[in-house]
């Protein structure tokens, strides 16, 4: 399980355009989104830096967060 801090999503259109990025990236992906706690998890066999990149390009900066 990847976590992501993502600072800059504040609505459920933010989250919605986040989860379609990852599921571009590997559409068996789990995506969990908490838009209050602005964090994103994601359950996926591609690389961690990948899913972070995805969410990057669809215009969020995100930070990987520990644990």
């Amino acid at each position: 399980m990847y976590r992501y801090e993502v600072q800059t999503m504040s609505c459920g259109h933010c989250a919605g355009t986040i989860e379609a990025a990852v599921k571009r990236l590997d559409a068996e992906a789990e995506v969990t989104i908490d838009i209050s706690a602005r964090e994103v998890r994601v359950r996926s066999e591609r690389d961690q830096g990948a899913i972070g990149e995805a969410i990057r390009s669809a215009g969020y900066e995100n930070a990987v967060l520990e644990g």
